[in-house]
């Protein structure tokens, strides 16, 4: 029996032991087939797609996306293109699909300084605002994620940006190579975010994206990371892949994909980024983000040793497929359609579709067939962001519930047989309803060292997402929670815009207003969306709504009032100040009381407090909050002008309004309070508790009330030392005593009513303004001392902690100490000392830093005086006559755009707000490209002489005479800053540059000074290519050497003749020195106006760039003209190897423009002699003369 009794239970075990091992296997394989959910996407294809909406409406309208060669990255394209396939070093076709836009980038944003931005693979910076768009389209803060386990996969194929480069440029130097190690790609992503996931950078050639989304999903489900980033990127940088498939023969002649046409003639190069956002479809749910599409499986296999390296391998692709279907768990008959690779090559196409047909094409009988097409037709081979690209246009067919036509098909290829399985191609669009199964497709990417792989995505499980309204809070996308909002309605409605700079912002504000003015979004779910879902940056606007116009009408009217509060952060600190006695009002609070449950619960519980503590005393039978709350002119209305009710009602609506701050994420640096606000002061830095301050807070408020009624209060204006010196002036003066310094001159005093009356008296005899204060008793004077003795018996019975916070006293003015707010006799003594609320204050702003203030009370009474004596920005919550909710959040608003912390999704909790779209972030892009230099032949082994100077290549001494030859060849290439120079719609090389080529040739003949300059016809140079330049200084005769300037077109043959633009004469001897500008400007000089002369300018067809914008300050003496001016950082980096540089000589004769008409000069140049001058500090301009007198920077 025993035996039997321990076999039934090891039985028992076993069964249990074998169920949870079922139950754990059971675990481990639906955790990793789990389907993986795209969340977000982000893309730039060309055509001009700068978002999935721009690539839908592309491919869904038949759109072409093909254009010409780019003409800004230094491409020759003169000699480029040959229809001659043959030709070495040509491509015999001259469009493709570009991102013509590619160099621009918004270094600021990402924190990177412009020289590094310069460094930069643009394939990097178009991953970095790809990826921070895809966050937030799907509805993810990018900042939120810093310190996450989110993961970084990208894929990469080009690295042609650094190694066209001959040399590396100076200004780049120690940055050039993470800004284009492959590795950096996917890292920099991860560190410019904050990411702690895996980052990879991995090449595949075309099918690096999918291979990349493929790891991204494993990783998710080994829990290597929560959240993925996946996608690929191509900039072609150099036309070095059109050269290499032009000899092969691999490029179709229009530029153009034909995927599985008969027409097929080759592939069409292109460029692109995506991004996808991934997460478990678990986790997504849970998080309440809107799954767009579901990845259900996918695989990645190789064609090994195939019939040649590139040449694809049928088999090996329905491999793929098959793989790709089994970690699906799905047969092939249930996807619907193909997102093939489809290049449009005549080898790779047939091989691809006879995959298709042996696996998609079989077991289909009665069926749809599958539906094949290819994106590549729209805007060509985007190579390392092929594959996402299929992913983000099948993602948004599922949503049209629409497959899209392939272009250019005409005939289906021959070399397939189509009869071997039911595959058609998508030559119509076709409509894609749902049907038995969810509705599925399948991506190829095929890459050309024979990395293959394929992906099978499908539509999202019904109700998935932030439209399905389940789940707690936030995570699901809607704001739920306890309710800080009235429910049905918020009584003010936030929208929260923020940017880098002050340009973003206003570029933010416009795109939302557009967009907003299309669409009937809530304003409600538009203020949550744009709290929840987008980063917090420095500069900042806050537009508030009272109803369902008001915050559109704010953005379209930024400078509509009070409703639109803009701001940038400021270094600094926050400080909160309480009010004191005197701003009580009826009824203040109610607005909040009314809207906010978050105050009114904690405005209920302060006064349940006051009121146990009140209970009983002489005056004090009317609940505080009836008081408070009363009809104006009622019996309980006159209750608040007695000190008892004031108290106690500024005590409750100070702590509900500290909590109705702090449930929004709030919170001060450093506090500090007016008499009566001290006690809200020091609960907020914790030295007692809510219960404990209201005792100290009832107590010293019925001991007051039961003083005797007598004494006076008055304002005087003075300082300190001069009303203390009117009280010990006057008989009466020892009854009466300072109680309060609010500011340099603003002076309380408070006393025996006859003290304070002699006091008035004698200030306004000495001019001063004086003010008698509504008091019913003479607070902070020695007429408060009856009741020192039992308030000192109450404020021992207090539990006391040292504050948390810094905090600021205003008795003595000092940051609060150990002896001070912790301790009973502190508290006695702030009932009878004098409030030293203006020191306290200086303490408060320079002491502990504080540059924001905000004023909890019901009016702005320590705001008035902050504002006149301190440089900080002060907001208070309340005002009197105004709507409480808007005021509050002004103020909230206030405090935010200087750099105060607010939560601000907080602050619709309880709404049922749900997310929506909106535009993403407005990138303020400059254009960041580094040019590759032309290829520099060492003049020395051409026999040549090296010039040495940045206009001049070589200098040749001919032989049997004393005669020189000066070469050079210019463009807007090689000299950036001469493209600055436009007059008329060309780039003109300026007169300045003859100067300074004449000056460079007089220097190597022994010749000191040009004494004749004669402009003979204007050196315009080409938009593409470069001229060539020669500079002819004849023999000396008598000490005079005659000069001639010349060009041609750097591609002209050998018999084309040379312009002459210039001529002049070279002589020795410097002429005796010029104007005394030791003094300046010259005494009796008067400024002229420099603002609006460059528009003026360019009105009459003179369009100067930021090289020859550098005129700071011009002053007129007489007739003459004295000139300030300096060449822009960027050019002054060049300016050593000049004499004077001609943008900076340019510069300064543009003072000559804001002469009047009839007044201008013939400017004849005296000898200019000085090395390396990067500005004109001491210039002067006069008729039929010039003088340069320069200080070096």
């Amino acid at each position: 029996m025993a035996n039997e009794d321990k076999l039934r239970e090891y039985l028992k075990r076993a069964i249990a032991d074998a169920r949870d091992a079922h139950l754990r296997l059971s675990e481990a394989e639906a955790k990793a087939h789990e389907p993986i959910a795209i969340v977000g996407m982000g893309c730039r294809y060309p055509g001009g797609v700068a978002s999935p909406e721009d690539l839908w409406q592309l491919v869904s309208s038949a759109g072409d996306g093909i254009t010409p060669f780019p003409t800004d990255r230094g491409w020759d394209l003169e000699t480029l293109f040959d229809p001659d396939t043959d030709r070495p070093g040509t491509s015999h076709v001259h469009e493709g699909g570009f991102l013509h836009d590619a160099a621009e980038f918004d270094a600021e944003l990402f924190g990177i300084s412009p020289r590094e931005a310069l460094a930069m693979d643009p394939q990097q910076r178009l991953l970095l605002e790809t990826s921070w768009e895809a966050l937030e389209r799907a509805g993810i803060n990018p900042h939120s994620l810093r310190g996450s386990a989110t993961g970084v996969f990208a894929g990469l194929m080009y690295h042609d940006y650094a190694s066209r480069l001959s040399g590396v440029p100076k200004d780049v130097e120690g940055f050039l190579a993470n800004g284009n190690a492959g590795s950096v790609f996917s890292g920099r992503i991860s560190y410019v975010f904050g990411f702690e996931g895996p980052a990879v950078t991995l090449d595949t050639a075309c099918s690096s994206s999918l291979v990349s989304l493929h790891l991204a999903c494993h990783a998710l489900r080994t829990g290597e990371c929560g959240i993925a980033l996946a996608g690929g990127v191509t900039v072609m940088a150099a036309p070095t892949t059109f050269v290499e498939f032009s000899r092969q023969r691999g490029l179709a002649a229009d530029g153009r994909c034909k995927p599985f046409a008969e027409a097929a003639d080759g592939t069409a190069w292109a460029e692109g980024a995506g991004v996808l956002v991934l997460e478990r479809l678990s986790e997504a749910q849970r998080l309440g983000h809107q799954v767009l599409a579901v990845i259900s499986g996918s695989a990645v296999n190789q064609d090994g040793a195939s019939n040649g390296l590139s040449a694809p391998n049928g088999p090996s692709q329905q491999r793929v497929i098959r793989q790709a279907l089994k970690a699906a768990r799905i047969p092939a008959s249930e996807v619907d359609v193909v997102e093939a690779h489809g290049t449009g090559t005549r080898l790779g196409d047939p091989i691809e579709a006879q995959a298709l047909l042996a696996t998609y094409g079989q077991g289909r009988e009665g069926a749809e067939p599958l539906w094949l097409g290819s994106v590549k037709s729209n805007f060509g081979h985007t190579q390392a962001a092929a594959g996402v690209a299929g992913v983000i246009k099948m993602v948004m067919a599922l949503r049209a519930g629409e497959l899209p036509r392939t272009l250019h098909v005409g005939e289906p290829s021959s070399h397939v047989d189509w009869d071997a399985g039911s595959v058609r191609l998508l030559t119509e669009e076709r409509p894609w309803p749902r049907a038995d199964h969810p509705r599925r497709a399948g991506i190829s990417s095929f890459g050309i060292s024979g990395t293959n792989a394929h992906v099978i995505l499908e539509e999202p499980p019904a109700a998935s997402g932030g439209d399905s309204g389940d789940g707690d809070g936030q995570e699901n996308g809607t704001a739920s929670g306890e309710a800080t909002t009235d429910l049905s309605a918020m009584p003010v409605v936030p929208w929260v815009l923020s940017g880098r700079n002050a340009q973003s912002v206003r570029a933010q504000t416009e795109r939302l207003a557009a967009f907003l003015g299309e669409r009937d979004h809530s304003p409600v779910d538009v203020g949550f969306s744009l709290a929840t879902t987008r980063a917090v940056l420095e500069h900042r606007t806050v537009v508030l709504g009272t109803d369902g116009a008001a915050p559109l009408t704010g953005l379209t009217d930024p400078a509509g009032g009070d409703a639109v509060i803009s701001g940038a952060v400021t270094d600094g600190r926050t400080g909160w100040m309480f009010t004191g006695q005197g701003s009580q009002r009826l009824g203040m609070g109610r607005g909040l009381y009314d809207r906010f449950p978050v105050f009114a619960r904690v405005l209920d519980e302060v006064c349940g407090h006051l009121e146990a503590e009140l209970a009983g005393g002489p005056g004090f039978g009317v609940p505080v909050r009836e008081v408070l709350f009363a009809a104006e002119g009622s019996a309980e209305a006159v209750l608040l002008e007695g000190t008892g009710y004031a108290q106690s009602a500024l005590f409750a609506v100070q702590v509900a309004l500290v909590e109705l701050l702090r449930s929004w994420g709030m919170g001060p640096d450093v506090v500090l309070g007016h008499s009566i606000g001290e006690f809200v002061a020091a609960y907020v830095a914790g030295v007692f508790g809510l219960g404990d301050a209201a005792r100290l807070v009832a107590g010293r408020a019925r001991l007051m009330q039961g003083l005797p009624s007598g004494g006076a209060m008055a304002a005087v204006e003075g300082t300190e030392s001069e009303v203390t010196d009117i009280l010990g002036g006057v008989p009466e003066g020892e009854r009466a005593t300072v109680a309060a310094v609010n500011g340099p001159t603003a002076v309380v005093v408070s006393g025996d009513e006859d003290a304070v009356e002699r006091v008035m008296a004698v200030a306004r005899e000495r001019g001063r303004r004086v003010s008698r204060l509504r008091v019913s008793h003479a607070f902070h004077s020695p007429l408060m001392e009856p009741m020192l003795a039992e308030f000192a018996e109450i404020a021992a019975g207090v539990a006391y902690r040292q504050p948390v916070l810094p905090a600021v006293s205003t008795v003595s003015g000092q940051l609060v100490g150990a002896a001070d707010w912790a301790t009973p006799e502190y508290w006695v003594r702030q009932i009878h000392e004098p409030v030293r609320f203006h020191r306290a204050l200086e303490t408060t702003t320079t002491e502990q830093g504080v540059t924001r203030l905000l004023e909890i009370g019901p009016d702005p009474v320590l705001t008035a005086l902050a504002q006149t004596a301190v440089d900080s920005m002060v907001a208070s919550t309340l005002r009197k006559g105004r709507g409480e909710p808007e005021t509050v959040l002004s103020a909230v608003a206030e405090m935010f755009v200087r750099g105060s912390q607010v939560d601000w999704p907080a602050m619709f909790a309880g709404t049922g707000a749900r997310r929506v779209d909106l535009p993403t972030y407005a990138f303020q892009r400059q254009r960041y490209w580094l040019d590759a230099a032309r290829p520099v032949t060492d003049a020395r082994g051409l026999g040549l002489g090296v010039a040495e100077h940045p206009l001049l290549g070589a200098a040749v001494s001919v032989a049997g005479s004393d005669a020189v030859l000066l070469t050079s060849r210019l463009s807007v290439r090689s000299h950036p800053w001469l493209a600055d120079h436009v007059v008329a719609g060309s780039v003109l090389v300026p007169g300045t540059a003859f100067v300074e080529l004449a000056v460079q040739a007089g220097d190597r003949v022994g010749c000191d000074r040009v004494e004749e300059l004669t402009l003979q016809a204007p050196l315009v140079l080409p938009e593409d290519g470069a001229v060539q330049v020669q500079l002819s200084i004849d023999g000396a005769e008598d000490g005079r050497r005659a000069l001639w300037v010349y060009s041609r077109p750097e591609e002209a043959g050998a018999e084309q003749p040379w312009t002459v633009h210039a001529t002049g004469v070279l002589v020795a001897g410097v002429p005796a020195g010029g104007w005394d500008l030791r003094v300046w400007p010259p005494v009796g000089a008067e400024a002229v106006v420099v603002d609006g002369l460059y528009e003026r300018l360019s009105g009459a067809g003179l369009a100067y760039g930021p090289a020859f914008r550098g005129l700071r300050e011009v002053w007129k003496q007489g007739e003459d003209l004295l000139v300030e001016a300096a060449l822009p950082e960027a050019v002054a980096e060049d300016g050593a190897g000049f004499g004077l540089h001609p943008a900076l000589l340019d510069t300064v004769l543009h003072a000559l423009g804001l002469q009047e008409p009839d007044a201008g000069a013939d400017t004849a140049f005296a000898a200019i002699h000085v090395v390396g001058c990067v500005a004109v500090r001491r210039g002067r301009l006069r008729r039929a003369g010039t003088s340069v007198s320069t200080r070096h920077r």
